[in-house]
């Protein structure tokens, strides 16, 4: 089961696992003399503004992965990033604190992944997915513009085909169907023991503000919110070109919790003080992946992105990237039976995981110190001095960027919190901070 000049490659999803996988598969190949033929099934065209060119997601790309994509030749064009992002507002019942870049050097880009939102006016900017896309079809790839409808077998290879009867029978299938549409049902029925990931509900939203109304109120900071409310784990606000962009991650997310996260004081800070929240808005509540699929490849076969395994709640795309070129490596060095997809593939796929369980251990301790007043207010405290203070020796602030852009494993941010120093630091600023609390009870 080798790949080699005339194998046929399908790659079913053509959003940024499908593409990255394409454009690293043909670079790889090219490298060794290998001519393939690779399809690219997306019935999206990006082309369209709203739900219809839209991928559902917040479009962070975090700064390792924008070095990461610098190192393969991929350069993000000033027309894909609409902002980039050069700094953290943390908010709290507390207070609030900006969190600049640890050295200063750091910066993350904010994209659509389609065409825009619903009611997009200028439309000078393009979709990252339509990017990365274009690069796959630059180095060969052909794109499909149609739905999957079936995927069987004949004489031991996948066969594709859509609802216009394109297709073919394969060498190789490459799964990149994402985890919100209709994709898994087809892959579950594929007949090989495909197994789902577990998924989640998030919420995302999309509100026209304009650039200068942007400029002026949000600026080029990703504002992130730390907020007692129940169910809620996570939410953001990310500046874009003309929209602001808010995520919301949590556990069972209804009308009922988005409507408490909008409404609190902290986000209503952020918003000029006579706007309203429009009737007419774009809206979604995609799923996101938070346990992997736990054999995401077989015979000619492979699951990559949020259909395999992939990052929990952070850098997805950059998940995306990982597994997306682990597979497409192996397809070309290796084979593209079960047993190369287990030895050379696998890792990746269990080194997430690996990551993501410490991943849960990170962000329970983050709930228990939104439930805690004084650990708030000592978390704050520890933040705003580091801020104030120039030179090293910002490790809060480092967790805190590390864990909200997803730039560093959590692994990496477990182990810099157990430090004695960090330990000591906490609970310094966490004793300091009681008084105030006492003072403000006594009055």
């Amino acid at each position: 089961m080798l790949l080699d000049t005339g194998s046929r490659v399908a790659v079913v999803g053509g959003g940024p696992a499908g593409s990255f996988f394409t454009y690293f598969l043909l670079e790889m190949a090219s490298r060794m003399e290998i001519e393939l033929q690779v399809d690219v099934y997306e019935p999206k065209t990006y082309l369209q503004p709203g739900p219809a060119g839209c991928n559902m997601c917040g479009g962070i790309i975090s700064e390792s992965l924008v070095q990461y994509l610098g190192a393969e030749g991929i350069i993000l064009d000033s027309d894909v990033v609409q902002r980039g992002i050069d700094s953290y507002v943390m908010h709290m019942d507390a207070g609030t604190v900006r969190i600049d870049p640890p050295g200063h050097e750091k910066r993350i880009a904010a994209v659509h992944r389609g065409a825009g939102p619903r009611g997009q006016v200028n439309h000078r900017w393009a979709s990252f997915d339509k990017h990365l896309l274009g690069l796959a079809e630059s180095l060969g790839a052909h794109v499909i513009n149609d739905r999957v409808e079936t995927i069987d077998w004949v004489d031991g290879r996948p066969r594709v085909a859509t609802k216009k009867g394109e297709g073919g029978v394969y060498d190789l299938l490459v799964s990149a169907v994402g985890v919100s549409g209709g994709g898994l049902k087809l892959m579950e029925s594929m007949g090989i023991g495909y197994q789902p990931p577990e998924t989640t509900k998030t919420y995302i939203c999309e509100f026209l503000l304009g650039e200068e109304v942007i400029e002026q109120y949000f600026g080029s900071s990703m504002h992130v919110f730390l907020l007692d409310i129940p169910r809620l784990e996570f939410a953001a606000i990310i500046p874009k070109g003309e929209f602001v962009t808010v995520v919301m991650l949590g556990e069972g997310i209804d009308k009922e919790l988005v409507d408490a996260f909008l409404g609190s004081p902290e986000v209503r800070a952020c918003f000029p003080a006579d706007w309203s929240i429009p009737e007419e808005h774009c809206r979604c509540f995609p799923s996101i992946n938070i346990k992997g699929s736990p054999r995401p490849y077989g015979d000619r076969v492979v699951f990559i992105g949020d259909c395999g395994e992939n990052r929990l709640y952070k850098d997805g795309i950059g998940g995306d990237y990982r597994t997306a070129k682990a597979a497409a490596k192996t397809a070309i060095f290796e084979g593209v039976s079960e047993g190369a997809f287990r030895k050379y593939y696998g890792p990746t796929c269990k080194a997430l995981a690996t990551d993501n369980s410490i991943g849960k251990i990170v962000f329970l301790v983050t709930g228990l110190i939104k439930k805690l007043p004084f650990a708030r207010r000592g978390m704050l405290r520890m933040v705003a001095g580091e801020q104030r203070s120039p030179g090293s020796g910002k490790q809060m602030s480092g967790v805190l960027w590390d864990t909200f852009t997803g730039s560093s494993s959590y692994r990496s941010v477990f182990q810099r919190t157990m430090h004695p120093l960090f330990l000591g630091k906490l609970v310094w600023n966490i004793i300091v901070a009681l008084p105030r609390r006492r003072a403000i009870v006594g009055q």
